[in-house]
């Protein structure tokens, strides 16, 4: 959505300022008694590309929304120089309920349609005025000019119309209500408008979501050739590598900026981490240390008697007070400094993310099926077990009425990757959840080793249970509560005072963590990753890469994610499957038939 910052007249003179900027300077957000950001200070320069990242809920979308001026300051102060203008496009757009396409297009290019009227309006005013007047209105009517030029005003349809097609909705009937365009239909509704305005500063939230490939590439090309400030929150790795000059990671109401781009950001991310672990060690040295001399001194302390028997000429008082003056005197010392170090301990750092349960290899035994066999299927039964193969699926067929797949042959052994792709609705998806027996084919069989421990990452988070995050983990990974908090705790995804909210009453991006919490700790021979993406922050995501490059089991991958399926498919390990529309599954390229 565009909008024209409050402060400025339209007449106000175009001429070029040297420190344009868009500021926030001590601001806080708070939600009747939910303080959202505290105390933040962010200052975008007029050429700056900016990228926010932090875990959903944390404020991202609160940021954006301060600085495009439609969420106020609870405190602290918002200070906008930008003649050019902001165009804001949200991941759910405000749109009159009651507004056509072109209504709302209107609406989200509406300081670009003030500008056209008011050059319109100059012009009738000059055409109808005496000699007299013309002079002062010719110079309105060139000023009004010059502004509507500088954003490109004559082509400004053209560039929605091109926006329009290149983000899939060029055959959008125009006189459509919007409240009949489904939520992803209407976020890039409004992106077409943002990109097409021209404005100076461009906030996007998440604007690659529900775009192609063909529409990011479109998306990246025009954010390239952006001209003035850009500020975008997003979870895309790729477009954050490309664009980003600059990282903003929220956490817990507050900003912290980082430089050098994406890989900057993951540079001093490491670097921290090495500098907590580093102090943290330090700690817990000085700590044993200290527990060290209160134990010594103290065993010394005892081998001196208390009273002697005689004191000839003063010696059992000299005793007493050599004692008193020397160990205890290192005890108390010792405990003073072990008082310091528990009252301001050092953070211990989350531990990186591993699959730390061991492999577990399942013997060689019948395997389960989700239909009846005989003859060669059973052959193949028992040559899968010889090859010690998890999951073998045959000559599978699923249409009827429901979700459709054509699958004539796969096997999944220990250690193998493999990455499906395929159109939205082609039946990714179906395929993970055949292999993993929650849907059983029409025809053909799907084999599994028995025994075999299949962990999910699935594409839509549960609502969640009415228990609380410990119970629920404690219960999943079958370990008592108290060393179930020290083992999510360590895992850096949650903090204290989350394990006792209940499950249901947690964000999406705190229910995603919470799979992968699980995924990480249970056992497993089998990982179903359905847009593990989803919900989850840059760094996490990471870190689980690279955790998945010491699982020892299968991993069967969904995604979205160019920067996870260019590292994937770099890998020599990785087969590639394609579900085609249809749910025919090929393998590398060519055919299972």
């Amino acid at each position: 959505m565009t909008h024209s910052p409050s402060s400025l007249s339209p007449m106000q003179p175009t001429a070029p300022r040297p420190h344009r900027v868009c500021a926030i300077r001590g601001g806080t957000v708070r939600f009747a008694e939910r303080v959202v950001l505290a105390g933040i200070d962010l200052v975008v320069g007029p050429a700056e590309r900016i990228a926010v990242i932090g875990d959903n809920g944390a404020g991202k979308s609160t940021l954006l929304r301060v600085l495009a001026g439609t969420v106020e300051l609870t405190a602290g102060e918002r200070a906008v120089e930008l003649p050019g203008g902001v165009a804001f496009a949200e991941q759910q757009p405000r749109i009159r309920p009651d507004a056509t396409v072109t209504d709302a297009l209107d609406d989200l290019l509406g300081d670009i349609r003030a500008l056209e009227a008011e050059t319109q309006r100059a012009a009738e005013r000059l055409a109808a005025a005496g000699p007299d007047e013309r002079g002062g209105l010719l110079a309105q009517l060139s000023a009004a000019v010059d502004r509507f030029e500088a954003r490109d005003g004559y082509r400004l349809d053209q560039r929605v119309d091109a926006g329009l097609d290149r983000l899939g909705l060029g055959g959008l009937d125009r006189s459509r209500p919007v409240h009949t365009l489904s939520g992803g239909e209407r976020a890039r509704l409004a992106l077409a408008a943002a990109l097409a305005s021209e404005a100076e500063l461009l906030l996007l939230d998440e604007p690659t979501n529900d775009l192609d490939d063909a529409g990011i590439a479109w998306l990246e090309d025009r954010l390239d050739a952006h001209r003035g400030a850009l500020v975008v929150v997003t979870h895309d790795r790729a477009l954050l590598d490309r664009l980003a000059t600059d990282i903003v990671h929220v956490e817990d109401g507050t900003l912290r900026r980082y430089g050098d781009g994406y890989t900057g950001y993951l540079t001093a991310r490491a670097s921290e981490r090495r500098r907590l672990l580093d102090e943290y060690e330090a700690w817990r040295q000085d700590l044993a240390r200290q527990q060290a001399i209160v134990a010594a001194n103290a065993f010394r302390l005892d081998a001196i008697p208390r009273k002697a028997e005689r004191a000839v000429f003063g010696h059992g008082a000299f005793r007493a007070r050599g004692r008193d003056h020397g160990a205890m005197g290192r005890i108390r010392m010792a405990k003073e400094r072990l008082a310091r170090l528990r009252g301001d301990p050092a953070p211990r750092p989350a531990d990186p993310l591993r699959f730390t349960p061991a492999f577990t290899s399942i013997p060689t035994s019948t395997l389960t099926s989700t239909a009846a066999f005989n003859g060669p299927a059973a052959a193949s039964a028992g040559a899968a077990e010889e090859k010690a193969v998890l999951i073998r699926a045959d000559g599978v067929r699923l249409d009827d009425g429901g979700p459709r797949l054509r699958l004539d042959a796969l096997e999944v052994a220990p250690g193998d990757r493999l990455l499906i792709s395929g159109p939205n609705g082609a039946g990714k998806t179906t395929l993970l959840n055949v292999l993993a027996g929650e849907l059983t084919p029409r025809l053909g069989t799907v084999w599994r080793r028995t025994g075999i421990r299949v962990a999910w990452l699935r594409q839509d988070v549960t609502t969640g249970t009415p228990a609380t995050l410990l119970d629920a983990f404690a219960d999943a990974t079958a370990a008592y509560r108290d060393d179930a908090a020290g083992a999510l705790l360590r895992l850096g995804l949650f903090h204290p005072d989350d394990l006792h909210r209940q499950v249901a009453q947690l964000s999406v991006g705190q229910r995603r963590r919470l799979e992968v919490a699980l995924a990480v700790t249970r056992p497993s021979d089998v990982l179903l990753l359905d847009e593990p993406t989803n919900h989850l922050a840059p760094e996490l995501l990471e870190q689980l890469e690279d955790a998945l490059r010491d699982y020892p089991g299968a991993v069967l991958t969904v995604t979205h994610d160019r920067r996870w399926r260019s590292r994937a498919g770099a890998s020599a390990a990785t087969r590639q499957v394609h579900v085609a529309p249809g749910g025919l599954v090929r393998m590398s390229g060519s055919a299972l038939a």
